[in-house]
């Protein structure tokens, strides 16, 4: 992934387009500032992708350690991976 283009919100609601064109052609990143401060990023579906893939696996290799520090430590009435991620899921919102 390239280095981003800075931009302030003004300046990408007159030019959306451009960054779209810049992250999908070009591979760029837009990031977009308001008031000074960062707070969204355009970036191309496959980085969109990419990134959404691995936090998929970090998720998954997180909570395959904590069912295997369960099994380790002998939980009695272990829950299955799938249960585990759900109450984690739910305590997230």
């Amino acid at each position: 992934m390239s280095e981003p283009v800075i931009r302030s919100m003004a300046d990408v609601h007159g030019h959306l387009e451009d960054a779209v064109d810049r992250a999908y052609r070009e591979g760029v990143p837009t990031v977009i500032t308001r008031g000074g401060r960062q707070e969204a990023a355009v970036i191309g579906i496959e980085d969109y992708r990419l990134l959404r893939r691995l936090a998929d696996e970090a998720e998954d290799a997180w909570l395959n350690g904590l069912a295997d520090e369960a099994e380790r430590a002998g939980a009695a009435g272990s829950v299955t991976l799938e249960d585990m991620a759900a109450v984690l899921r739910h305590e997230e919102s």
